[in-house]
């Protein structure tokens, strides 16, 4: 009897060690981003022992960290009723509060893990420090606080100074966040995601070239850590971002990491809407309509297939296509709708409502696409950046109306890049629009949007002379003789001061000509003398010139 007792005893302490032994594989699976891995070992271990509640938690952090939110709620609760480590699962359902804004619910999650952790245990102080980074809203400093109680428990345990690194990184303290992946990594060099994390302190500093250095470190050190690739692949997107002349070789170098990444990882559905969502930053459209028909053969009916099928069937021009898997993704109210879904929509509606020719245009279908755009960056301004290309397809085919309504969604965006052209095109789009018009039937409203426009452009760059003229030409269509005068005199001063070789071009003599003359005509309903005045100077540069010479005769 005793010696069975002695086997039992030995039997469930060697199965309790492999136990340990496979979770710890399974965070190590976790770690290298092999997610359909651990989820397929811990499914394993739950099922062989489902007293396991770290193997619970695991689980549904791996759930939780794909946004499947129901099945890490369920595999949390599950977790609460495992007789050894149950607590962790208090960190999952904590985190999930975050995501809810409940912080105080969180909180009191937090503490009861906390309160059931021995002395010298540092893994739920990771964990909860982790849940504060990692959710939409998420708190650095609790995380720092979190892990400064494991520190003073464990001061040179090297996951902790992992999370730390973490921690001050995301609480942008670039100095303390390179003291502690360092540190880590000294403490353990076999801790690599403490190595590669050097590197992505170097590309968040826009040290790109150095940061491939390091990436190539680890690479020497791990060749099969797939989330290395991974970095490498956003560090040359970012890359080719920041040099264009070398975008297409970068961008073609950070496509061939990502397959590396992938190859290293799992080909599951949720890392192929990873590679979807690079595909897009990319701008590779024909890879991504690729991997939407893959995704589309795992997965018929998962709803985000469509937001990448509508993406890759606009960008490889097949408008129906794009109309139609967009709309059955936003019309879903189960999916959350972001900026870019109602980006392409639009754009797709515009493209299909113009003709072959690009001269014309379906107006309700086009109301239809610039309705979704405003929607769009009603929920993400910076889209607007880049609308104004656009915009002036439509405005050098002469459809001033069409691309103005364009340009005036570009403009909204301040921080565009291309604030000032579009500014500038905007506002023109709106004067030719109007141009040859009788008084009644001008939009006067729209015209002082356009003298806005001018405006800001001026504002930001003083020295473009032509913007003046512009200004004037639209305040004469308001009929605000006073401002006309006053912008078309600022031209004159502008290209005055620049001396006589500006004032014998040919372009400035006829704008100085128009100028002269329109504030002759303006002067002319208030103060004849300065009217003869300006018609003088119009003949001092053509002395043929008949609307001068005739504006005189009527005036003397």
């Amino acid at each position: 009897m005793n010696k069975f007792k002695i086997l039992s005893v030995a039997f469930f302490a060697s199965a309790s060690a492999l136990q340990a032994q496979d979770i710890n594989e399974v965070k190590k699976q976790i770690d290298a981003e092999q997610f359909q891995k651990a989820k397929t070992a811990l499914k394993s271990i739950i099922k062989s022992n489902p007293s396991e509640g770290k193997a619970f938690f695991l689980l549904g952090n791996i759930y939780l960290n794909q946004s499947v939110i129901d099945s890490a709620k369920i595999t949390y609760n599950e977790g609460l009723k495992a007789k050894d480590g149950a607590h962790f699962n208090n960190i999952g359902l904590g985190q999930i509060d975050l995501e809810n804004n409940d912080v105080v619910a969180a909180k009191a999650k937090f503490e009861s893990a906390k309160s059931q952790a021995r002395k010298k245990d540092f893994d739920e102080y990771i964990y909860i420090a982790n849940a504060y980074m990692d959710n939409s809203h998420p708190d650095y400093k609790a995380a720092l606080a979190t892990l400064a109680i494991a520190k003073e428990k464990n001061p040179t345990e090297p996951h902790v100074l992992l999370a730390l690194g973490d921690a001050f990184y995301g609480d942008k303290n670039q100095n303390e966040a390179f003291s502690a992946y360092r540190n880590a990594f000294q403490a353990d060099n076999t801790l690599i995601r403490a190595k590669m994390q050097l590197g992505v302190l170097l590309k968040g500093a826009k040290a790109y070239q150095e940061a491939v250095a390091a990436y190539n470190e680890v690479i020497a050190l791990s060749p099969n850590y797939g989330p290395v690739y991974r970095e490498l692949a956003q560090t040359y997107y970012y890359w080719a971002a920041n040099v264009p002349g070398r975008y297409e070789q970068y961008i073609k170098q950070a496509l061939t990491y990502y397959e590396k990444y992938m190859s290293l990882t799992d080909y599951s559905l949720v890392s192929r809407m990873r590679h979807a969502d690079f595909l897009i930053l990319a701008k590779d459209y024909k890879a991504l309509e690729i991997e939407a028909n893959k995704m589309k053969e795992l997965d018929k009916v998962n709803p985000r297939i469509f937001r990448y099928l509508g993406y890759a069937a606009f960008e490889n021009g097949n408008n129906d296509a794009a109309i139609s898997s967009l709309q059955d993704f936003i019309n879903n109210p189960s999916n959350k709708v972001i900026s870019l879904d109602y980006l392409y929509l639009g754009k797709a509606k515009i493209k299909k409502g113009t003709n072959a020719e690009e001269t014309a245009v379906d107006s309700a279908l086009y109301a239809e696409g610039i309705a979704f755009i405003k929607k769009a960056v009603e929920l993400e301004p910076s889209v607007a950046d880049g609308l104004g290309d656009v915009g002036k397809k439509f405005y050098e085919k002469k459809m001033f109306k069409e691309a103005s309504a364009i340009l005036e969604i570009a403009t909204s965006y301040k921080e565009s890049k291309s604030f000032l052209i579009d500014n500038f095109y905007f506002g023109n789009s709106i004067y030719f629009a109007n141009a040859g018009k009788p008084v009644a039937e001008r939009d006067m409203v729209a015209l002082k949007k356009a003298d806005i426009a001018y405006g800001n452009v001026l504002e930001a760059s003083p020295e473009t002379v032509d913007a003046y003229v512009s200004r004037a030409r639209t305040n004469s269509l308001l009929e605000d003789d006073q401002a006309m005068i006053k912008y078309y005199q600022e031209y004159i001063d502008h290209v005055v001061a620049k001396g006589p070789e500006e004032l014998a071009k040919p372009t400035v003599k006829t704008k100085l000509v128009e100028a002269y003359n329109t504030m002759g005509a303006g002067y002319a309903n208030f103060d004849k003398a300065k009217a003869i005045e300006n018609f003088n100077k119009t003949l001092a540069i053509d002395p043929t010139n008949k609307y001068s010479l005739q504006s005189l005769k009527s005036l003397q």
